[in-house]
């Protein structure tokens, strides 16, 4: 594909990235040069956009005022658990692996996806589950290997002996 100031080469444009709020000052822009009766094709030139999207904003100004323009969160799905599901899967953790039926405390993302399932009734992806760790303040960490036989005492008398 061959761009040109952001345009398809062919005229079909890109979506600007930004934030909502630079791209909601990009529409006010053009609001304010469609007061001083530029042609579509010329504030588009002008915003770097594609004319289309100037008829677009145009419309909606005309038809919804000017609180069609302004910025709307793209809301995407909306998630699985609830906020009190999170709290409440906090709690199950904090339970241990063992309680859970796990042979060891080590927790995994596959461990916990099927807690997730069984208790709060959500079937997740152990891959999704990292990211909902990582959303609810939850960092990996690997256990410290260690022998069953270590001697803490005698491992501390050693070492101020050293």
């Amino acid at each position: 594909m061959q761009y040109h100031r952001g345009i398809f080469k062919g005229g079909a444009s890109m979506r600007l990235q930004g934030s909502p709020r630079a791209l909601e000052q990009r529409r006010r822009r053009v609001v304010a040069l469609l007061k001083q009766k530029l042609s579509l094709h010329e504030i588009a030139r002008r915003v770097g956009c594609h004319a289309s999207s100037v008829l677009r904003w145009r419309n909606a100004l005309q038809s919804a005022g000017p609180d069609a323009l302004k910025a709307r969160p793209a809301p995407g799905r909306p998630p699985k658990l609830t906020e009190k599901h999170k709290a409440r899967l906090i709690k199950l953790l904090a339970q241990g692996a063992m309680a859970h039926g796990c042979r060891t405390e080590l927790w995994t993302t596959q461990r916990i996806a099927t807690v997730i399932e069984r208790r709060l009734g959500v079937k997740y992806h152990r891959n999704h589950v990292g990211k909902l760790l990582h959303q609810l303040g939850w960092t990996h960490q690997k256990p410290e290997r260690r022998a069953f036989e270590r001697d803490e005492a005698a491992i501390a008398q050693w070492n101020s002996t050293v």
